[in-house]
C-alpha cells in the first residue's frame, strides 16, 4: 500500500459541501469524493489518502481516507477543455478549520517528517515511503489528542446496539475502531509478541 497525499487550495476551489461531507461521515462512517491525482501512474485501490489544505492559513492536514478506484479523466474544476486524472477517495476523518485544528504545518516539517513535501505544487502525490509510519502515528496522536468531533479513532465515538432478553430492552454499547494503519501495525505488534514470545 502506498500514501498519497492531496491538496485542496481554498483560494482556488470553494469546498461549498464541507461540512455536509463530515455530517455524513459521522452518519456513515465515510464520505466518498473524487480529487485530482498527480501520480495517476502510481495510484491504485486501497492506497492510503491524507488531504492537506493550503493557499491560505491555517494551513496543514485536514482529512485522511483511501483510494477506491483507478484514475479516470475527468473535465477540470475551472470549466476548461482541459481533462485531469481523477480518484475516488473514501474519506474516513475530515477536520473543518473553522471549528478544529489542523496538523499543521510546523509539526509536518519538523524531524523526520520534514523530509516530506508538504506543500505539493499539484495534487496527489506519493508520500515519502520511509516516513509513512511517522505520519501516521503523528496523525494517531493528533486525532485523540484535539477536540475533534468526528474521530474515528479515539473510544468517544461509540455504536449503540440493543439487544432484548424475555423482551426487556437492554443498551449495550461497543466501542468503534477503524482502519488506521498504523494502530493496527501496532496492534498486530503487540499481540504477535504475546502469543509468540521469543523463547
Amino acid at each position: 500500500m502506498k500514501t498519497f497525499l492531496f491538496a485542496w487550495n481554498p483560494k482556488k476551489w470553494n469546498w461549498e459541501t464541507l461540512e455536509g461531507d463530515i455530517e455524513q461521515i459521522e452518519e456513515t462512517g465515510k464520505t466518498t469524493l473524487q480529487w485530482s491525482v498527480q501520480s495517476h501512474k502510481k495510484i491504485k485501490p486501497g492506497d492510503r489518502a491524507f488531504l492537506v489544505r493550503l493557499g491560505q492559513e491555517p494551513k496543514g492536514i485536514m482529512a485522511a481516507g483511501f483510494v477506491t478506484t483507478p484514475p479516470f479523466l475527468t473535465q477540470h474544476w475551472s470549466g476548461s477543455d482541459k481533462l485531469v486524472n481523477r480518484v475516488m477517495i473514501d474519506f474516513e476523518v475530515i477536520l473543518n478549520s473553522d471549528f478544529e485544528p489542523l496538523l499543521n504545518l510546523d509539526l509536518l516539517n519538523h524531524g523526520n517528517l520534514s523530509k516530506g513535501t508538504w506543500t505539493p505544487q499539484s495534487s496527489g502525490i506519493e508520500i515519502n515511503p520511509t516516513i509513512v509510519d511517522e505520519l501516521e502515528a503523528v496523525w494517531f496522536n493528533f486525532l485523540a489528542t484535539q477536540k475533534i468531533r468526528n474521530n474515528p479513532f479515539v473510544t468517544s465515538e461509540l455504536e449503540e446496539q440493543k439487544s432484548y432478553s424475555e423482551g426487556t430492552p437492554n443498551q449495550v454499547v461497543v466501542t468503534k475502531y477503524e482502519r488506521n494503519p498504523y494502530a493496527r501495525k501496532t496492534c498486530i505488534e503487540h499481540y504477535r509478541s504475546w502469543l509468540h514470545p521469543q523463547v
